[in-house]
């Protein structure tokens, strides 16, 4: 009998991990759920809608965490090191996932599998050792109470192997705190939707993983030839140079200079201090070196070194997000608290934007007076307090008094605290912005509204209306060229950027590659993927199929997510940003206009405007009929 031939850019299985009853099953990837779902993103959301239903509580052992990778992880395509968490969020109460780059998602499918499925609650703490295609969970009860990087060393020196590659939680993520994050070498994190969390309540410390197996490719003849073109593509490309030179950090002068760097809690989109926490502030005082994940040509990792004083540290760089949330975000302008701050986060396993967002909202509430000392515990919250920053990432991660609300995140620490605070919560489904002023570019308003797991800029990235959407571009991404849609300050046009960015954002996660380079700018774009996936896989796609499989993606998650009970009024965002002209700067007057935006989100995406519910047709269109019928079950009907 002639053996069946393996998927090439797969490892070809899935690894199921009870945590109940302490047992790993491997189990065989079939062809049709990868095809049809690519990877990554894709995987962990049909995974999640099957598995995981409406009553079930985030932090109970009834929720599953996924680990997945795309054919693409561990391979040569540029930048190729990306993997997905997956889980319901205990942040939100919806949809979840982080992502996140280094070695660990490559390790894993060296070491055998394209997805790790982790359900139940250990009695005790465990790790899991993953080595070659064997799994078995370890006692971990000697990491319990350790940081992400004392937890990694001793697994490593454990197992007398320092290339293990480890992904774990710290104390945040044992403490439950709403907005916790998972961290994999060292200083890569998979922060976003509180996804440390779920790994807590299941008692899950870490995974790690060491293999050497190869990952097939279908077509070895031909496919260093594409990939060849494709790395040349990728140093050819403008973006290279400069993300070598600062990594994200000078997106802070760039985000500045348009009015969109979020500050004293998105009051304003500009900060006068800016150039004390910027990326030129960084590279000349404090940067050692860049460093790459993975496959990566633009290398915009960072190493940087604070060398004495209550700051002193040597440890992986902050990115944007990092220094807007712990910097302008909180009126902060002393920048060795921010690379403090950064660091101490990936110790404890916390989401930066998250952590900094939440504390800007209690600064808000504390400059008017709402929250004052008696609350805090005799804490200053006034703007630009760097050792109250400092220490309440301290509390956050241990929930300790003051740091106990923070830790449910601003969302549900402003309905503790009530007095009227609620106003100040900058959210959208109770996740925090990102460090994106959406009143200085409208696409990002939208994506944040309409976004599967909360506010997230990631989940569209819709960055052309910044950098230049020109006629080329615009027919790659539209119908036709329309110039309206390049003014970030031009609500028309936007929904069709959202949706065609969400797509192929769910595409290029679900691979298992970075989004510089392919969303930001598009230099490898889906004709190169095409190609990519047939010389790797061994199947040909066209472009419409991927196309329709990202749709297909979005679709699903937006199913999850109406399953919740998530509808038109659950995306939005906070009233300052919608009916609040900002006060100053290049976008000074401006407001989002969100209606307007939804209204023509939901026609492009075949959603009715009416609830933001897919249609029948939509639905059947992304061949997803299986999910009508779970859904009408659930008492769910969708619009014809």
């Amino acid at each position: 009998m002639a053996r069946k031939r393996k998927l090439g850019g797969y490892a070809g299985q899935h690894l199921h991990v009870d945590m109940t009853k302490g047992l790993c099953k491997p189990v065989p990837l079939e062809k049709e759920f990868a095809v049809k779902y690519i990877g990554g993103q894709g995987f962990a959301s049909r995974i999640l809608y099957d598995q995981v239903g409406p009553q079930t509580n985030p932090l109970s052992p009834d929720n599953i965490l996924i680990w997945a990778t795309g054919p693409f992880t561990g391979t040569l395509w540029p930048q190729a090191s990306r993997y997905v968490v997956g889980a319901k969020s205990p942040l939100t109460g919806i949809f979840g996932e982080a992502h996140s780059a280094g070695h660990w998602g490559p390790e894993l499918k060296f070491g055998g599998f394209d997805t790790i499925i982790v359900t139940g609650r250990a009695k005790n703490p465990a790790y899991l050792l993953i080595d070659n295609g064997k799994a078995k969970l370890i006692d971990a009860k000697d990491l319990w109470g350790r940081n992400t990087n004392e937890t990694e060393e001793i697994i490593k020196e454990t197992h007398r192997d320092p290339n293990l590659r480890v992904s774990c939680i710290g104390q945040a993520g044992e403490n439950l705190v709403r907005f916790a994050a998972i961290i994999n070498d060292y200083d890569r994190a998979a922060a976003r939707s509180g996804i440390g969390a779920v790994a807590g309540s299941k008692r899950l410390k870490a995974v790690a993983v060491r293999g050497s197996q190869d990952i097939p490719v279908a077509k070895p003849d031909k496919y260093l030839k594409v990939i060849e073109k494709l790395h040349q593509k990728m140093l050819d490309s403008p973006f290279t140079a400069s993300r070598a030179k600062y990594g994200t950090t000078n997106l802070v002068e760039l985000m500045q200079e348009i009015g969109r760097l979020p500050s004293y809690n998105m009051r304003s989109g500009v900060f006068a201090e800016y150039q004390k926490i910027s990326g030129e502030a960084i590279r000349e005082h404090y940067l050692v070196k860049p460093r790459a994940d993975y496959a990566c040509l633009q290398r915009c990792g960072r190493y940087t070194l604070v060398k004495a004083g209550p700051y002193a540290y040597c440890g992986g760089s902050p990115e944007y997000e990092s220094q807007s949330a712990l910097g302008s975000r909180c009126g902060n302008e002393n920048l060795e608290s921010i690379l403090y701050g950064h660091h101490l986060s990936n110790l404890y396993g916390m989401d930066t934007i998250s952590t900094g967002a939440t504390i800007s909202w209690a600064m808000e509430a504390w400059d008017e007076g709402l929250i004052t000392a008696e609350d805090t515990g005799g804490l200053d919250l006034s703007w630009g307090n760097h050792e109250t920053i400092v220490k309440l990432i301290h509390m956050i991660a241990h929930r300790e008094g003051f740091g106990d609300i923070l830790a449910e995140g601003s969302f549900r620490a402003a309905q503790k605290i009530g007095r009227g605070t609620e106003k100040f919560v900058m959210h959208s489904k109770k996740q925090e912005i990102a460090g994106q002023e959406p009143r200085a570019q409208k696409s990002m308003g939208l994506a944040s509204a309409t976004a599967a797991r909360g506010a997230d800029h990631l989940y569209a990235f819709p960055v052309l209306d910044e950098i230049g959407f020109d006629e080329e571009i615009g027919i790659r991404y539209g119908e036709k060229y329309l110039p309206e849609i390049g003014d970030r300050l031009d609500p028309k046009y936007k929904g069709i950027m959202v949706k065609e960015n969400e797509d192929f954002c769910a595409v290029v996660e679900s691979l298992g590659v970075c989004k510089y380079g392919t969303v930001i700018p598009p230099v490898l774009f889906y004709e190169d993927i095409v190609t990519t996936y047939e010389v790797t896989v061994g199947i040909s796609l066209t472009e419409a199929e991927f196309r329709l499989a990202g749709e297909r993606i979005v679709n699903l998650n937006r199913a999850f997510n109406i399953r919740e009970g998530i509808r038109r009024k659950d995306d939005s965002l906070p009233r300052r940003l919608t009916h609040t002209p900002a006060p100053e700067g290049p976008s000074k007057g401006q407001v989002v206009e969100l209606d307007q935006m939804l209204d023509e989100y939901y026609e492009q995406r075949g959603w009715n405007v009416k609830d933001g519910l897919p249609t029948n047709h939509t639905m059947r269109r992304v061949k997803l009929e299986d999910v009508v019928e779970d859904l009408a079950k659930h008492g769910i009907v969708l619009p014809n």
